[in-house]
């Protein structure tokens, strides 16, 4: 059994994954030709696609094994192939060929180069490998990198090696901590009000919640996908909706007890408010976060849940203290 890909092998060249036993045809050549020449061979891989090449070596075409069965022996393959043939280019990488597996369902795709001539194939096993690898890890890693660690540096025998590592991540935190205190101090003349302090904590968890959930639910669809520049503000766009809709209900509730228990009509409109923007800036960060790192080529499974925390609670507190400062008069 082939061992599962590491996650720097996903970042390989495919074609140094890719296969060289694959079977091609000139299109000029019969039916008869080409079983012929399947004849004399001696061995034609495990998975076999017929492909069909020009008289330059460009690939061309397939032909399904049935037709190449069923058709007359003086047929041209040219007349027979299917065109066009979905090909993996040279210059991707092992991630980029396992999302041809995802998106197309074939059992096998042609490596070609520039010129388009096949250099070699790779098969549907290169992709359950990597399918098997998520299978058994990511589960498991998603949780861990918000918190800031690999499951597997959770699992170091050596208590020093394992706090070294986790270590530099949780300095993300200190220094939102060291923000938060900074913008409390800041804010000191809403902050310690008492229709605003009781209202801190779940105004930032619910922030918080939410960003856990954006990161999460971002490093899942970026499982075998590379994301793009294109696409960043479409989905920032979908996902601050999302956040609004989620903060608007959140706030509601939340208004509605501070209405009941504090008898202010201001500190619910402050809250509603609060909420509502606070957490859906929250989505759109915790969405941002990882995506950002992918096009960075950086790593979002460690450092994304860190800085989409610490991000979250600096512009948290500055929303809801600036509107507490808006909406509520001095000394309440």
């Amino acid at each position: 059994m082939e061992p599962l890909l590491s996650r720097n092998e996903l970042e390989e060249p495919v074609t140094q994954h890719m296969r060289r036993d694959f079977v091609q045809f000139e299109e000029s050549w019969t039916v008869g030709q080409a079983l012929d020449d399947l004849r004399q061979r001696s061995t034609m891989g495990r998975i076999i696609y017929f492909y069909v090449v020009d008289a330059e070596g460009r690939l061309r075409g397939v032909v399904p094994t049935r037709r190449l069965l069923l058709s007359p022996a003086e047929t041209r393959l040219g007349d027979i192939m299917v065109s066009p043939v979905i090909s993996i280019p040279e210059t991707a990488t092992v991630l980029e060929a396992c999302e041809f597996f995802t998106f197309h369902r074939l059992l096998a795709f042609p490596v070609v180069d520039t010129k388009q001539r096949i250099l070699g194939l790779v098969d549907v096993e290169l992709y359950t490998r990597e399918l098997g690898e998520i299978e058994l890890k990511e589960n498991n890693d998603d949780l861990f990198q918000l918190i800031g660690v690999h499951l597997t540096e959770a699992q170091q025998r050596s208590p020093i090696q394992a706090a070294r590592r986790r270590f530099p991540w949780l300095l993300a935190n200190i220094g939102g901590g060291l923000l938060a205190a900074g913008i409390t101090d800041l804010y000191r003349d809403v902050s310690s009000l008492p229709l605003v302090v009781p209202f801190i904590p779940i105004v930032l968890a619910l922030a918080e919640s939410v960003t856990i959930q954006s990161v999460s639910l971002t490093i899942q669809a970026l499982h075998g996908r590379r994301g793009s520049w294109r696409t960043l503000l479409p989905r920032m766009s979908r996902e601050g909706i999302t956040g609004l809709f989620l903060g608007t209900a959140c706030g509601l509730i939340v208004g509605l007890v501070s209405l009941i228990w504090k008898d202010s009509w201001s500190a619910a409109v402050s809250l509603l408010t609060g909420i509502g923007t606070a957490v859906a800036c929250a989505a759109v960060i915790g969405l941002t976060m990882p995506l950002m790192l992918r096009l960075l080529r950086c790593d979002p499974q460690v450092a994304a849940g860190p800085l989409a925390l610490a991000t979250t609670d600096t512009v948290t507190l500055i929303f809801y203290f600036s509107l507490a400062r808006m909406f509520l008069p001095s000394g309440t």
